[in-house]
């Protein structure tokens, strides 16, 4: 059974959109867990210990000190959390666990395919390549529904510039036809997925190909 753990303060609130945070979680004294990129952990207040939310980790296993988990309204847990939730708060943990873990091979490539608040886990493994300075090429493909609903973009944009072996794409799936944006418009189809394909025999898929997973 995973190790579950009281003591841990909202040490910083970050605002990603108006109807997501991201949180993070500082670890307390004395506590030095070995995790993966890629994994999650879950979540309890404890006045409510009965109602747990799994999150994937949107920082990584580089990221010492602290967990940040980037939360959109949704569900009891993440509008208390989107809502009221603030710096000095205490929560419930139970330590990360999960299996959603990225392939660093310096001649591999991961394609990784998400909408809406499905992006937070690859902000971690982008993260991860790009401070260890890794050969693995890695590439987002985002769905979203306007450019006002991309999580991280910034941050996207400036490990771009850090790593040449990182790639961030967005399609937009409810733009005004008269929307200034220049880039990619509709749901992720295989063709686009395929068109990022240079040999299929070094490339893997998160999460496995289901291509149907960009919002309405």
């Amino acid at each position: 059974m995973a190790k579950q753990l009281a003591g841990f303060e909202i040490e910083k609130i970050t605002l990603e959109l108006p109807d997501t945070k991201t949180i993070r979680l500082k670890w307390p004294e004395g506590y030095n867990p070995d995790f993966k990129t890629g994994q999650f952990i879950t979540l309890y207040w404890p006045d409510t210990p009965n109602y747990k939310r799994a999150y994937s980790l949107s920082s990584c296993a580089l990221d010492r000190g602290f967990y940040e988990v980037t939360v959109k309204r949704d569900g009891k847990m993440g509008t208390r959390i989107v809502d009221w939730a603030k710096a000095g708060d205490r929560m419930f943990v139970i330590a990360p666990t999960g299996r959603f873990l990225p392939v660093y091979e310096p001649d591999w490539h991961l394609i990784c395919l998400a909408g809406g608040s499905g992006v937070t886990p690859f902000r971690s493994y982008a993260r991860e390549a790009t401070r260890r300075k890794l050969e693995t090429k890695i590439t987002v493909l985002y769905s979203v529904r306007t450019t006002n609903d991309i999580i991280f973009n910034d941050e996207f944009h400036q490990l771009q510039l850090q790593n040449t072996n990182f790639n961030f794409f967005v399609t937009c799936t409810r733009l005004h036809p008269e929307d200034p944006w220049t880039g990619r418009r509709g749901r992720i189809t295989a063709e686009w997925v395929k068109e990022h394909i240079y040999d299929l025999a070094k490339t893997s898929w998160w999460p496995l190909p289901n291509i149907s997973c960009s919002p309405n």
